[in-house]
């Protein structure tokens, strides 16, 4: 082994392996399980998607495992890597996939400021960030936010399908128009999918990098208001499927396509902001020349 290659496998990426491995062994179990009981489901489909941007990002920002390391953070790597660790015995014992899957993001921070210092654990602040959409929701505060947010889609819904002409009438959560009743559930509140939007949304400003703060600033205020407003285009969408070719028709919408409606209406409301941001950008720089 020459002087060069001893060099690179002293190294502290090389060196961190059983690190590594030792997070393996945490966490697939853990993905494991979510892919098993709660990724299935609509509302945390993100999830999957998540991991792999999340696993994308880390590998593109390898080359700082290999720089010179300045200067390492021991005592502040060791609290968060040990805050961590307790996280995970707590939540993996007692079935709270909140503390499960938030340990993650103290464990490798700790695991960076231990091997690497300050300095590269920076460079990485992106990837760690992205793994809060891992972290499952509490049911209490899904419960706490799921009907304001019924009951805010369903007021829109009868206005606009009202305003279109259409025999439309509410009481609480439950639409009338014609002669079907449809019920505002859970899943057509939109938190979950203001969720997964927003993960959606900080990940294309993150790939885009729009220069100015105020570009980006604007995306950024945008992303929850436009995962309510498709929310609300989903049930109007299913709410006129169901009056013109009835329930059958409109159940099948709701559980098989009533998703990728919203995934293009919000991306498509978002790419049609950000290319209005660049197009007023144009203008008035235009206007000053």
């Amino acid at each position: 082994m020459n002087t060069s290659d001893k060099a690179l496998t002293q190294h502290p990426a090389w060196q961190s392996w059983p690190i590594v491995l030792g997070l393996l062994a945490l966490y697939v179990p853990t993905y494991r399980s979510f892919a098993q009981s709660y990724w299935p489901g609509e509302e945390n489909a993100h999830g999957p998607i998540v991991l792999a941007v999340v696993i994308w990002l880390a590998w593109k920002l390898r080359a700082n495992l290999f720089e010179k390391v300045e200067k390492t953070n021991p005592l502040s790597g060791f609290f968060l890597l040990t805050f961590g660790l307790l996280l995970y015995v707590v939540g993996r014992s007692q079935s709270i996939f909140m503390f499960e899957a938030g340990s993650e993001i103290p464990l490798l921070l700790g695991m960076l400021l231990i091997t690497h210092g300050a300095g590269i654990a920076k460079k990485y602040w992106y990837p760690l960030l992205f793994l809060i959409f891992l972290i499952p929701l509490p049911e209490s505060l899904m419960e706490n936010l799921t009907g304001p947010l019924k009951q805010h889609v369903s007021v829109l819904a009868e206005d606009i399908l009202y305003d279109l002409g259409y025999p439309i009438a509410r009481n609480g959560v439950m639409l009338s128009i014609g002669p079907y009743q449809l019920l505002v559930a859970d899943a057509c509140s939109g938190l979950y999918s203001m969720f997964s939007l927003s993960a959606l949304g900080l990940f294309y400003i993150y790939v885009a990098r729009r220069p100015g703060w105020i570009h980006n600033s604007i995306l950024l205020g945008s992303i929850i208001p436009i995962a309510f407003f498709s929310n609300v285009v989903r049930v109007v969408l299913l709410v006129l499927i169901t009056y013109y070719f009835g329930y059958e028709v409109g159940e099948g919408f709701a559980h098989k396509t009533a998703g990728v409606v919203l995934f293009i209406a919000a991306l498509s409301l978002f790419l049609l902001l950000d290319g209005s941001i660049i197009q007023f950008q144009r203008f008035f720089a235009g206007k000053r020349r």
